[in-house]
């Protein structure tokens, strides 16, 4: 069996240095919208980037855009060393990165809660996205850090889920998430940018935003549709 190249495909997306931080990388995305970076991504023809529709934010309004820093697990019964485990994990979480959970389809347990909250706020995390669940919700809110998941339930992992391992390749729904990718969420969900095209992605979804504004201007000024998009509009 010849897997030389399946193995390439993989090592294509090892992480690489971007022309400005990780920080103003993320908080330039926090300043666009998923629409604009869906439509530049589209252009790219990646159509799949977007994770499935039930993960959703924890509240409206919450919006994140971070480096992936990836775990998986999946329903698992065994109680050895998972605390350490989960520690360990912790531990190793980056500055500027967003803690994103493949599951394995797990729709029972709470992946998240008040307490990971708060270590992954003091290792410098900007947010979770959960395919899955949360837990202690009021306390998650009360610390104003984003969190995108499935649903909401008091059960904990501890004897119904644990993790396997983190910072390799997951897929969630459609798609394939490696560490180092830009995770972008807002109100219309969450979106997944391969990380050597993000800096491109984003000044293009930035040039869309600008733009739109005077397209909202041609309609404000009573132009109809067909003239906006005469003058290169578009709805």
């Amino acid at each position: 069996m010849d897997l030389e190249h399946l193995k390439a495909s993989r090592e294509r997306h090892v992480r690489v240095e971007l022309p400005i931080s990780d920080k103003e990388l993320c908080e330039r995305y926090e300043d666009v919208f998923t629409a604009a970076v869906n439509d530049v991504l589209r252009e790219q023809g990646l159509l799949f980037q977007v994770l499935p529709h039930d993960i959703m934010p924890l509240k409206d309004g919450m919006r994140v855009a971070g480096v992936a820093f990836t775990v998986k697990g999946a329903k698992n019964l065994t109680l050895e060393s998972e605390m350490e485990q989960r520690a360990k994990m912790l531990e190793e979480l980056q500055e500027n990165s967003v803690c994103v959970w493949d599951t394995s389809g797990d729709d029972e347990s709470a992946q998240w809660g008040e307490v990971m909250t708060m270590a992954s706020k003091r290792r410098g995390c900007r947010g979770a996205v959960i395919d899955g669940g949360v837990r202690d919700t009021d306390k998650v809110l009360e610390q104003d850090f984003p969190v995108f998941c499935k649903y909401r339930t008091s059960n904990g992992m501890l004897g119904r889920f644990r993790m396997v391992t983190w910072q390799i390749p997951v897929r969630i729904g459609e798609v394939i998430i490696y560490p180092g990718d830009v995770i972008f969420g807002d109100i219309d969900g969450v979106i997944v940018v391969p990380r050597h095209l993000a800096y491109e992605v984003l000044l293009k979804a930035e040039y869309i935003k600008e733009n739109e504004k005077e397209i909202k201007q041609m309609v404000v000024d009573g132009l109809s549709p067909t003239e906006v998009v005469k003058r290169g509009g578009y709805f």
